[in-house]
C-alpha cells in the first residue's frame, strides 16, 4: 500500500489514498493485453468473468478518480459550439503538460541512452491509436463516425501495410533493439495506456474517449516534432524517425478535421456532451503530464544530470 505521506504529497492519490496504483496499473496492463487479444472459447469463461468484474472495478475507480480531479476545470467548458471549440483549442497552450521542458531537452540535449529509455517507455505505454478510434466510433452519429473512419484509415496507411502507423512504431522499436516490458515501465506510462483503453472500451465514457483522442491530435505535433529533431540530431536512421516525423505533420490536419467534423457536430446536436468531451481531454492531458514528470524524474537524476532541469 502507498504510505500516507506519499499519498498526501501526490494529488493522484487523494481520492483513493490506500490504492497501490503502481501495482494496479501493472495488473490492468496485463489484463488489457489479454482481453483485447483474439482468443478461442474456453471452459473457464465464468472464471474469466469474475476476474473481469474485479479488474473493471479497479478500472472504474481509477477513471472516476481522474474525473473528480478535472471536474472543476471541465465545468468551465462552454456548451455552445463556438465557445467549446475555443476552449478546446486553448488546451494546446494551457492544458496540463503543455510546454513541458522534457521535449526541448530531448530535441537539443538528450544522449542516446536517455532517448532510448524514453522511447522504450513510450512503446510500452502505447495503446494503439487505430484500435482506440475503432472502439470509440461504435454507434456515434454519422458525421463524427465518418471522420473517425477517415482518421482510422490514415492510421491504417490507407490500405498500404508499409504505411500503417502501429507497425511503423514497431519497426522503430526493433531497429533500436528496444525491449519494452510492463515490469520496467514507470506506472504513469502504463496508466496512460490503461486510461485510454478504459475510455474506449466502456460506453459510458464514449464522449470522454472522443475528447481524449481529439486532444491527442491537437497537442501531439509539437511534442513528436521535438522527438524527431532529437532522433535526427543523434544520427538515428529514417526507419526510427519516420513515425515521429509523420505525426508531426499529419496530426495537424487530423486535429483540424477532428474539431470540424467530430467535436462541432457532437456539441451542436447535444450541448451536454461538451462536459464529457472536456473531461476526456483534460484526463488525457493530465495523464500525459504525469508521464512527463516521471520521465524527467528518472532521466534528470542520472549521474551527471543533476543540473538538467535548470
Amino acid at each position: 500500500m502507498i504510505a500516507t505521506e506519499q499519498a498526501a504529497a501526490d494529488p493522484w492519490q487523494t481520492s483513493l489514498g490506500e490504492v497501490d496504483w503502481s501495482r494496479t496499473h501493472a495488473e490492468l496492463a496485463r489484463w488489457n493485453h489479454v482481453r483485447l487479444a483474439p482468443a478461442s472459447p474456453s471452459d473457464d469463461w465464468e472464471v474469466a468473468l469474475h476476474q473481469e468484474l474485479h479488474m473493471r472495478r479497479s478500472e472504474g475507480l481509477w477513471i472516476e478518480t481522474l474525473r473528480g480531479q478535472v471536474a472543476a476545470r471541465a465545468a468551465t467548458a462552454p456548451c455552445d459550439v463556438e465557445g467549446f471549440v475555443g476552449w478546446f483549442e486553448a488546451l494546446k497552450q494551457t492544458g496540463p503538460g503543455q510546454g513541458d521542458p522534457l521535449f526541448a531537452w530531448l530535441a537539443k540535449d538528450a544522449d542516446l541512452a536517455a532517448m532510448t529509455w524514453f522511447l522504450t517507455q513510450e512503446a510500452a505505454g502505447e495503446a494503439g491509436f487505430e484500435d482506440l478510434v475503432a472502439l470509440s466510433q461504435v454507434k456515434v452519429p454519422a458525421t463524427a463516425k465518418l471522420e473517425l473512419a477517415r482518421n482510422y484509415w490514415d492510421e491504417m496507411g490507407r490500405g498500404n501495410a508499409g504505411g500503417m502507423h502501429g507497425p511503423m512504431l514497431e519497426r522503430a522499436t526493433a531497429a533500436l533493439n528496444l525491449r519494452p516490458a510492463i515490469e520496467t515501465t514507470v506506472w504513469p506510462s502504463l496508466a496512460l495506456a490503461n486510461t485510454l483503453t478504459a475510455l474506449a472500451t466502456t460506453r459510458r465514457y464514449a464522449w470522454h474517449s472522443i475528447g481524449a483522442l481529439g486532444v491527442v491530435e491537437l497537442t501531439a505535433p509539437s511534442r513528436v516534432s521535438q522527438v524527431a529533431a532529437g532522433l535526427k540530431r543523434l544520427g538515428l536512421p529514417p526507419v526510427v524517425r519516420k513515425y515521429f516525423e509523420l505525426h508531426a505533420v499529419l496530426d495537424l490536419k487530423h486535429s483540424d478535421d477532428w474539431i470540424a467534423n467530430v467535436l462541432r457536430p457532437l456539441v451542436a446536436e447535444d450541448p451536454s456532451r461538451a462536459r464529457h468531451l472536456a473531461e476526456g481531454a483534460l484526463i488525457r492531458l493530465a495523464c500525459g503530464a504525469r508521464c512527463f514528470e516521471a520521465y524527467r524524474r528518472h532521466l534528470w537524476t542520472r549521474p551527471g544530470m543533476a543540473m538538467a532541469a535548470e
